[in-house]
């Protein structure tokens, strides 16, 4: 039908780039697109966003009207896993990668460190390796790359981990009586503002990526987000007071990048100004987040 050309648009999809792959779509080369489908965004839902309910139960479409979205993002995460990764034959040993899973969701929003995977995970390195790149085919995770164009200073050369929806990773990460709280929504929190980042890039038309910057010496910005009109380091803070220490950063690299806007995004109410930085409230900055519109400054 499509040799005939009678003008019929087709749309293929799939929850893995292996399942999509093995249907042919890589056989339509110079006459298909790829486009990714995300977890809401903030704009998306409008007046339904819910900023505390998307930090603790993620923004995937089943959960948004559940009565009981715990129950379900647990379910479908079980499910999910059982049903995608058995039937794919992907993974022998599924109690294996269920401890790996456990493990690497710890590694959301950090820099990513196989060696240290694989030693808590009590896993071979290369297999641990393979299961990150199942989860990336399964759509289930990224990785975020470090920002390195003119570089003026040494750099970390390894990528930032973060799982696709802050839900998931709430269900996926333990949680004990030595757990910190605070900790665990930190990450949530960043993991939220990157699925966020993430989706605005990849719907807009504007060709823009997602960075992260850290020198060696940790001075870090969580994003930086670079394409043809677009150049913006953002940062992260789950506090509801500014301090200049949390500028330390973007101040060093606006000093390597004037060109660019910073952002410092925090769980107060204010809009501040401090210096060249705009501290923005986060549920604002998520709510105005808009595909094909310049990230609000």
């Amino acid at each position: 039908m499509i040799e005939k050309k009678e003008g019929i648009q087709f749309v293929l999809t799939g929850s893995s780039s292996r399942k999509l792959k093995r249907t042919g779509a890589n056989l339509l080369g110079g006459r298909a697109y790829k486009r990714t489908l995300h977890p809401f965004m903030a704009s998306e839902l409008g007046e339904d966003f819910d900023f505390e309910s998307a930090l603790a139960q993620g923004l995937l479409p089943l959960l948004i009207q559940s009565k009981n979205p715990r129950s379900v993002l647990e379910g479908y995460i079980s499910l999910y896993l059982k049903e995608e990764i058995q039937a794919e034959g992907l993974v022998r040993n599924l109690e294996q990668f269920s401890r790996f899973l456990d493990v690497i969701s710890f590694s959301h929003g950090s820099i990513l460190n196989t060696t240290n995977i694989a030693r808590e995970s009590e896993i071979k390195r290369s297999t641990v390796g393979n299961y990150i790149e199942i989860l990336e085919e399964l759509l289930l995770a990224y990785q975020i790359p470090v920002f390195e164009k003119r570089a003026a200073r040494h750099l970390t050369s390894h990528p930032k981990f973060y799982l696709f929806d802050s839900g998931v990773f709430q269900v996926l990460r333990p949680k004990g009586p030595l757990d910190r709280p605070q900790e665990i929504d930190g990450a949530a929190l960043e993991g939220l503002i990157a699925q966020h980042l993430i989706a605005w890039c990849d719907y807009s038309r504007e060709q823009a990526s997602v960075y992260f910057w850290r020198t060696r010496s940790d001075l870090e910005v969580d994003f930086v987000i670079y394409g043809e009109k677009s150049f913006y380091a953002i940062e992260v803070k789950n506090a509801k007071k500014v301090s200049s220490q949390d500028l330390k950063g973007l101040q060093a690299f606006l000093g390597d990048y004037p060109e660019a806007k910073a952002l410092l995004l925090y769980r107060g109410n204010e809009r501040l100004k401090m210096g060249d930085i705009l501290c923005l409230p986060v549920a604002e900055f998520l709510k105005n987040l808009t595909p094909n519109q310049a990230i609000s400054i």
